[in-house]
């Protein structure tokens, strides 16, 4: 773990269903939030220039900024930190937050292993991401976030109601936060 002792306890995801919304919603949050840039439909180009345009709102506002890309882009970007399968994301730097993607045991074990400092454990709910597919449900959340070494943020159909529902401090969002 790279020794980050306190994490936000909302991310929000960008997407192309979000994007028209998040200079606004970065502004907005009256609390530190992680914010992880997506924005896998736009071509490299205006993928970095749109990234470069919400990381300075976010930034201003104290937030996180988190790149869902390779270590070494993340690093040649800016980012605060790298955010992928567990394997995809390291090695990182001591000054980079590491927050795995996690569906089961196998990718939990290997966040483990290589240390990340935060997991998004998904998809708890269903979710428009993935229209029918398989859910945790809050019996198998609980069961995977209490073999985390680290915190654990829950993902997929997260809102601030079903974060109560589920009991859970640490969420994400793409729909539910903006």
């Amino acid at each position: 773990m790279n020794g980050f002792q306190s994490l936000p306890n909302l991310w929000l995801l960008s997407d192309e269903r979000n994007d028209a919304v998040l200079e606004a919603r970065l502004d907005d949050f009256r609390e530190q939030v992680g914010f992880v840039y997506r924005h896998y439909h736009l071509p490299p180009a205006e993928r970095l220039a749109r990234f470069d345009m919400l990381a300075t709102i976010a930034r201003r506002a104290g937030h996180l900024v988190i790149l869902s890309d390779s270590t070494l882009t993340a690093r040649e970007w800016g980012a605060d930190g790298v955010y992928g399968a567990p394997l995809s994301i390291y090695p990182t730097r001591a000054d980079m937050i590491a927050v795995a993607t996690v569906h089961d045991m196998r990718e939990m074990a290997q966040a483990n292993r290589l240390g990340a400092d935060a997991v998004m454990l998904s998809p708890v709910f269903p979710t428009r991401s993935h229209p029918g597919g398989k859910v945790l449900g809050p019996a198998r959340f609980r069961t995977l976030a209490n073999h985390a070494r680290m915190p654990v943020i829950a993902l997929g159909g997260m809102t601030s109601a079903s974060a109560r529902r589920l009991g859970w401090l640490r969420w994400a969002a793409i729909d539910g936060l903006s």
